[in-house]
């Protein structure tokens, strides 16, 4: 049995900290939403912490999901953060999505502390961090790594050691670039499609019989077509993720064109009231555009 820690319990933290209890560990939660804090707990031996600087102090490797890189920093190195708890030794982990000069500026203040720092962004949204079939990607000391990958494992199936501190999150964002820009491509073929005449799931069956086949669209177009946006990754964060994107390609000097506007398309979705829901109803500001609805029997506006 490990002592481990887990902050953040939202869609992706909240079973992935559950499997590292139903592997017995004991594990020190914390959330800025008590209540879930104390309804994991429960499930196995977790104990709940009323700050991150109380996890750090009962922990010896933390994994942490948030939302953001402010989010990060804070429970992180602000105060009442881990870096007040943290003991000499321990690790962090942080599978959020953050800025890559954040996650070497972290690595190097906790370093300072006696304790090491991984940049451990996971893919696979919700049904992967359900079923613990998530992807790794990870940045930082490799010795630290091959330290927490057991407990890795009991979250994730691939895992990818990148390089040194914030190669884990460049891999994720041009992994999300990709995914991002992927799915805007569908949403503008299928709104035009459809608008022409052509039935949706014909348009659909034809694609995955060619070299446009994505195995994003297979899994996302089902849902577009019966008009169910829950959210498995959300507009809001997909949006974030495209401007850590710009950022890291101006420190980079990079162009990246085609993103800027896909970011453009996703404030857009936002400002249209679309931002909680799964970022695939981002396909809902060019069929507002074009007067016409994507769906298995499809309709004009």
């Amino acid at each position: 049995m490990a002592n481990l820690g887990f902050l953040g319990l939202g869609i992706m933290g909240y079973p992935m900290a559950r499997h590292l209890l139903a592997a017995g560990h004991r594990v020190a939660l914390w959330s800025n939403t008590a209540a879930k804090a104390v309804e994991l707990a429960a499930t196995g031996d977790g104990l709940v912490c009323g700050t991150p600087k109380e996890v750090a102090a009962n922990a010896d490797i933390i994994f942490l999901c948030v939302g953001d890189t402010d989010m990060s920093a804070k429970v992180t190195l602000g105060e009442n953060g881990l870096i007040e708890g943290v003991q000499a030794g321990a690790v962090i982990v942080d599978c959020s999505t953050v800025s890559v000069a954040y996650a070497r500026r972290a690595g190097e203040t906790l370093a300072a502390k006696g304790a090491s720092f991984l940049d451990a962004p996971v893919t696979g949204s919700k049904p992967g961090a359900e079923g613990a079939t998530l992807t790794f990607m990870v940045g930082g000391d490799q010795a630290v790594y091959e330290k927490v990958k057991p407990f890795m494992e009991l979250m994730g199936k691939r895992f990818y050691y990148c390089g040194g501190a914030g190669l884990g999150l460049q891999a994720k964002l041009t992994q999300n670039l990709i995914l991002s820009n992927l799915l805007q491509a569908f949403n503008e073929g299928l709104v035009l499609s459809t608008k022409g005449g052509v039935d949706p799931e014909l348009m659909l069956d034809i694609l995955e019989n060619s070299a446009a086949r994505s195995g994003l669209i297979s899994f996302k177009a089902p849902f577009v077509f019966r008009r169910d946006f829950s959210t498995n990754f959300s507009v809001r964060w997909v949006h974030k993720d495209i401007g850590l994107m710009l950022e890291s390609a101006n420190e980079l000097e990079v162009p990246l064109p085609l993103t800027a506007l896909t970011q453009q398309l996703y404030r857009a979705a936002i400002a249209e009231g679309h931002a909680d829901e799964d970022f695939c109803s981002s396909i809902k500001v060019l069929e507002r555009m074009a007067g016409v609805e994507v769906k298995a029997a499809y309709k004009k506006l």
